[in-house]
C-alpha cells in the first residue's frame, strides 16, 4: 500500500524530519512569513539573518588570521551589521597593549554663538551707500591720501557656506588639518571617531578622539594647541577647539577654581566702585582704563590695583553692601555650581577684587572658598586708600590653588582653573586644564584651552558630558 492509500503514512512524511531540522531552522523554511529582505547597502540584517547566512560558509581559498585589534584594515569587507545595534569600527576604544599607555587625543570643537549669530551675517546684510567710484582716491587732498593700502576686508567664515554649527565639512576639514603633524614613530595612520554632545542633527558641540595623538617628539600637547593651524581654523570656522589629552583625570575633575570679575560675573567690580564718585567726574573713565591695561597684562596688577583702590578714598564701606544687586552674575554660572556640587567637586572663587562681595557671592552661589582683597575702612566708616595684607594678584592666586588643592588633597591633574585676565595666567597654567574665558588676547593664546560663548554651563562639555547628562545634573 502507497502512502496515498496510508493516511498515517501520508501524515508521517509531511511532519518536519530531524534531519531537515538540523539543517535548517524554522525562519529559513518559512521565509514566506515575513517581508523579503534586500541585501542593499542600506539593509540592515536582522540576527536570525546574520546566523542562518553563516550555516555552511566556507573558506575558498583557506587563509590565515590576524589577531582582532578591533579596526579591521583597509581592504577587509565591510562588517554586517545586526538589526538595532551598530557598532563604529574606527573608534580607537581598544586597550592598548599591555605595558603600554594610552595615546589618544580628546579634540572638543564648540561653536562660538557669542561671537556670531546663525540669522546673522554681517557681509550678506551689508550694502554700500557710496557713490564715489571705485577706482576713484578717497580723498582730493592730497595730504591726506593714504599711504597704505586699506586693510583687505576679513574672509568670509566658512560656516556661512557649511552652516553656522558643526557641520561634516567642518569636522572632515579638521582630520584633515590633524593628518599634517607626525605620527609616532612605527605608527601609519590614525584613528578616529566623533560623538555630538548637544545635538545630532545641527551640533554646536563636538568631540573627536584621535588615535594616537602627534607625536610628542616633534611637537608637544602645548605647542599643538598654539598651533597656527589650529588658530586658522578656528578663525575660518568660528570655533574653539580644545585639545586635551585622554586620561582619567580629564573625566574626572575633582577642584574648580573661577576667577570673579568678568568670569563669575560679567563687570569688573572696581570700575562699579569707581561709577558711584561723581567727583572728579572722570575718575570712573581713570579706573577703568588703568583696569583695561592691566587686564591685558601691560600693567603688574598689584600696582594698578593698589593705584585704583587709592582713587576710591572716602567711599563709605556700605558701598559694597549696596552693589550686592547691581552684580551680574554669568549665563550658566549657577547652574554650573549646583552640577558640580552634585558630582562632588569641590568650587573656589579667587578673586582680585574685593572680599566683602566676594565672600556674598560665593555663599549665594554655594561655592566653598572664597579669597579676595581686604581693604582698610577707618573708623568713620569709609575706606581709607588702602588694601590689607598681600593683593590677590598672578603670584597669590596660583598660590591659593596649591593651598586648596592640597587641603582637599586633590592631584593637580584633577583642577580645572577658569579666569580671563593676565593675572589670571599662573592659575590657569598650574591647573590641570586652564580655561580662558571669553578673555583678552594674550590669556586666549597661554591658556591650554579657551571658551567664547553665552553659557559658561559649556564647561562641561570639556570633560565628556552630553547635554541630557548637564540637564539631569542641573535640575
Amino acid at each position: 500500500m502507497d502512502s496515498q492509500d496510508n493516511p498515517a503514512k501520508q501524515a508521517r512524511a509531511d511532519r518536519p524530519q530531524l534531519s531537515s531540522m538540523r539543517s535548517g531552522s524554522f525562519l529559513s523554511d518559512h521565509q514566506q512569513y515575513r517581508s523579503p529582505l534586500q541585501p542593499d547597502s542600506h539593509a540592515h540584517f536582522g540576527i536570525d539573518t546574520v546566523i542562518e547566512d553563516l550555516q555552511g560558509a566556507r573558506l575558498s581559498p583557506p587563509k590565515s588570521f590576524s589577531p582582532f585589534n578591533g579596526v579591521p584594515g583597509k581592504d577587509d569587507p565591510p562588517p554586517r551589521i545586526v538589526e538595532g545595534l551598530s557598532h563604529d569600527f574606527s573608534h580607537p576604544n581598544c586597550a592598548p597593549p599591555r605595558g603600554t599607555a594610552s595615546q589618544r587625543i580628546i579634540a572638543t570643537l564648540m561653536y562660538k554663538t557669542k561671537s556670531s549669530s546663525p540669522h546673522h551675517h554681517p557681509r550678506l546684510n551689508s550694502s554700500s551707500t557710496s557713490n564715489i567710484p571705485a577706482n576713484f582716491a578717497p580723498t582730493t587732498n592730497p595730504d591726506n591720501f593714504p599711504l597704505e593700502a586699506p586693510p583687505a576686508v576679513e574672509p568670509e567664515s566658512l560656516d556661512n557656506i557649511y552652516g553656522s554649527y558643526i557641520s561634516p565639512m567642518c569636522i572632515t576639514s579638521f582630520l584633515h588639518l590633524m593628518s599634517a603633524f607626525p605620527l609616532p614613530k612605527g605608527v601609519t595612520e590614525t584613528t578616529s571617531s566623533h560623538r555630538c554632545l548637544d545635538d545630532p542633527e545641527h551640533p554646536l558641540v563636538v568631540e573627536l578622539t584621535l588615535s594616537p595623538a602627534p607625536s610628542t617628539d616633534y611637537l608637544s600637547l602645548a605647542d599643538l594647541r598654539k598651533h597656527e593651524l589650529i588658530y586658522r581654523f578656528e578663525r575660518e570656522w568660528n570655533v574653539d577647539v580644545v585639545l586635551q589629552a585622554d586620561t582619567l583625570w580629564r573625566r574626572y575633575p575633582r577642584l574648580v577654581v573661577f576667577d570673579m570679575d568678568s568670569t563669575l560675573i560679567t563687570q569688573e567690580v572696581i570700575d562699579l566702585l569707581a561709577a558711584t564718585i561723581t567727583n572728579p567726574p572722570d575718575l570712573a573713565a581713570k579706573v577703568a582704563d588703568i583696569t583695561h591695561r592691566a587686564m591685558l597684562g601691560e600693567l603688574e596688577f598689584d600696582a594698578a590695583f593698589r593705584e585704583r583702590v587709592t582713587l576710591l578714598k572716602d567711599l563709605p564701606a556700605t558701598i559694597f553692601e549696596q552693589l550686592r544687586p547691581a552684580l551680574d552674575v554669568t549665563k550658566g554660572v549657577p547652574q554650573l555650581i549646583k552640577a558640580l556640587k552634585k558630582l562632588g567637586i569641590k568650587t573656589a572663587v579667587l578673586s582680585g577684587g574685593f572680599l566683602p562681595l566676594t565672600s556674598w557671592l560665593a555663599k549665594e552661589l554655594g561655592i566653598d572658598y572664597a579669597h579676595a582683597n581686604e581693604v582698610v575702612i577707618s573708623d568713620a566708616g569709609r575706606l581709607t586708600g588702602e588694601v590689607l595684607g598681600r593683593i590677590v594678584g598672578k603670584e597669590r592666586k596660583q598660590e591659593l590653588l596649591l593651598e586648596i588643592a592640597k587641603k582637599e588633597n586633590v592631584p593637580l591633574e584633577q583642577v580645572i582653573a577658569v579666569g580671563d585676565g593676565a593675572n589670571d595666567l599662573l592659575m590657569l597654567g598650574t591647573a590641570g586644564l586652564g580655561v580662558a574665558w571669553n578673555a583678552k588676547p594674550l590669556v586666549q593664546m597661554e591658556a591650554s584651552a579657551r571658551l567664547n560663548g553665552d553659557s559658561l554651563l559649556d564647561l562641561l562639555y570639556l570633560v565628556g558630558f552630553m547635554r541630557e547628562e548637564i540637564e539631569m545634573l542641573t535640575i
